[in-house]
């Protein structure tokens, strides 16, 4: 019989691997970028919020602040690695205002981490403590990041079409909160728990609009270029972290 710790790690094996491709959808939006050598009328925001999203569960995943939270931190960084990325993309293709844009949010956010670590540290001196500092923080992100959809869900109930809302990003977003709700559930955290939670809702909500509203999407929909789609509708959510 499967122990709880391997469920947990094979759970954990399956949501880095869901939440790979989930960092990796907008990749066609930035090759577009780099084809056209210019980011129009791109907005850069989810991925500076993915950024922050990201660094904050891999410092609660460290073993000084979380321990056992390997599959946590691993994920998480590579998102980082990624947004990191896009987002070097969109700077070199930028206008003036929108490197300063970029520039100015990664030293807020670095300047956020820095003292959320050092109280976070110094302050409290337990596992437990530091959990639920980072881990509020973590969940309130996520609650941020995860209200972004509700634009595009709207949209679709207002226009009855969901040409807005791809249904492999909602399925693969469903799924993702899906796999790491049981993660948190085969050993309790409730932090995990409740940003994942909610994105299996959202995703679930998504995928049942797109059962309601698919048979009325006009056919000619479907060739309609949508170049803020990902942006709108994945994490993100902005492409949304897996924890």
């Amino acid at each position: 019989m499967v122990s709880a710790e391997v469920a947990r790690t094979i759970a954990g094996i399956i949501g880095n691997v869901i939440s790979f491709f989930l960092f990796a959808s907008p990749i066609p939006t930035f090759v577009n970028i780099y084809k056209k050598k210019a980011v129009e009328e791109f907005k850069p925001d989810p991925y500076i919020a993915t950024v922050m999203n990201c660094m904050l569960w891999i410092f609660y995943g460290l073993p000084i602040v979380h321990p056992d939270s390997t599959l946590v931190v691993t994920i998480n960084s590579i998102g980082l690695a990624m947004e990191l990325i896009y987002l070097t993309i969109f700077f070199i293709y930028a206008q003036r205002n929108g490197r300063l844009k970029v520039i100015g949010w990664f030293c807020v956010e670095i300047l956020f981490l820095g003292i959320v670590a050092s109280c976070t540290l110094l302050l409290r001196k337990t596992h437990t403590q530091r959990s639920a500092i980072v881990g509020i923080l973590c969940v309130i992100f996520g609650v941020l990041i995860y209200a972004s959809p509700l634009t595009v869900m709207m949209k679709v109930i207002r226009t009855k079409s969901v040409k807005y809302m791809p249904f492999y990003l909602s399925l693969a977003n469903f799924l993702n909160g899906l796999i790491w709700v049981t993660y948190a559930l085969i050993r309790f955290d409730l932090y995990i728990l409740t940003g994942n939670g909610l994105g299996a809702l959202s995703g679930a909500i998504q995928l049942i609009l797109y059962a309601c509203y698919f048979r009325s999407t006009s056919k000619d929909d479907d060739d309609v270029a949508k170049p803020s789609e990902l942006q709108l509708s994945g994490s993100n959510r902005p492409v949304k972290p897996p924890v």
